[in-house]
């Protein structure tokens, strides 16, 4: 028996818990493709595997899981209104962002706290998201000058970062 828990109420509880920020691309050799994730965590160390949970109803996931190489960016602190550009639906989200691509071909958002770049391995069903286990082929930290040390992080709700 499925036990019935308050949608409102369970977002209110695991707000609780601070997570971090990403914007997850990929390029489709026409133009960069990417959106907003908070559901981003190491995995496996051997062999090297993290994972995220796009939501069912994303019209970016479906394309960059076509393309299989993906680059995960760890926002900064300073990448709020980034973060907030590539968690809408439609329009042109990399308009007046620095990137390049890099290794894969994903691009990377200039100004970002690290870059993980990955390759799709295996996704399973989940209520209303999907999670991804991705396969890391990459990975480096950004130039401190750069992007600070600080992460973006959400909280109950809201964007901060340590104070």
């Amino acid at each position: 028996m499925q036990t019935v828990i308050d949608s409102t109420e369970l977002r209110r509880v695991l707000g609780h818990f601070a997570t971090g920020v990403a914007v997850i691309t990929a390029h489709d050799g026409d133009e960069p493709i990417g959106f907003t994730c908070q559901s981003v965590t190491s995995v496996s160390l051997e062999p090297a595997y993290v994972s995220f949970c796009p939501a069912k109803s994303s019209t970016s996931w479906p394309r960059l899981r076509q393309i299989g190489d993906i680059c995960i960016n760890v926002l900064a602190a300073h990448q709020r209104e980034t973060c907030l550009q590539f968690a809408v639906s439609g329009g042109d989200k990399f308009e007046g962002l620095e990137w390049a691509d890099h290794g894969n071909g994903a691009p990377r958002l200039h100004g970002a706290l690290a870059h993980i770049e990955a390759t799709v391995a295996h996704e399973h069903e989940a209520g209303d998201h999907t999670i991804v286990l991705a396969e890391v082929t990459s990975l480096e930290t950004g130039d401190p000058t750069e992007t600070g040390d600080s992460p973006l992080l959400f909280f109950k709700g809201t964007f901060g970062t340590f104070s």
